[in-house]
């Protein structure tokens, strides 16, 4: 396959490796894709964060999480989830409370305006990456998962542990 990388950044020189090439084309997909998540989440009047966030909480419902559970949970890292979070309770798509055994420890719970919000964003978000990813087989968008799974398990042996358990319940050798 023609890579068209290097005509896209407008570089005129090769680049270097293979192993920079590879880099540059995860950085570049992720800004694509970013920005195809960005416009399907405007009418929703969504940031991709909020986005994360909301869909977090709903995954928590009925308890709720702990700013410091939400964080540890984000796909992206947010340095301002405290205003992150006071956004999202001014629009009543979320309610804070702080703990009754730590009073330092805010959580947070989707509203029911939230949960209808995130819904219609989910529903988006999930067409529009249906659209776009739509010349990828099934098969294809699996072993792309796979792979960038490898690629990031290569450095955090999390993710590489959670990639052989899940290469060996489909059977595939480690």
């Amino acid at each position: 396959m023609r890579r068209r990388l290097q005509e896209e950044l407008k570089q005129s020189k090769p680049i270097p490796t293979l192993a920079e090439e590879v880099y540059l084309e995860i950085q570049r997909t992720s800004q694509v894709t970013a920005r195809w998540i960005a416009q399907a989440l405007k009418p929703a009047g969504l940031t991709e964060s909020q986005f994360n966030v909301l869909r977090i909480l709903r995954g928590s419902q009925p308890d709720g999480l702990s700013s410091s559970g939400i964080a540890e949970r984000m796909v992206r890292h947010d340095p301002d989830l405290t205003r992150l979070l006071d956004r999202l309770e001014a629009a009543a798509l979320v309610q804070k409370s702080r703990d009754a055994r730590d009073r330092r420890v805010v959580n947070a719970r989707i509203t029911a305006a939230g949960l209808r919000v995130v819904e219609r964003a989910s529903q988006a978000a999930r067409l529009r990456l249906q659209t776009a990813l739509r010349p990828l087989s099934p098969r294809q968008l699996g072993t792309l998962a796979d792979l960038l799974e490898l690629v990031r398990g290569s450095v955090d042996p999390d993710a590489s542990s959670s990639q052989r358990s899940h290469r060996s319940h489909q059977g595939d050798k480690p």
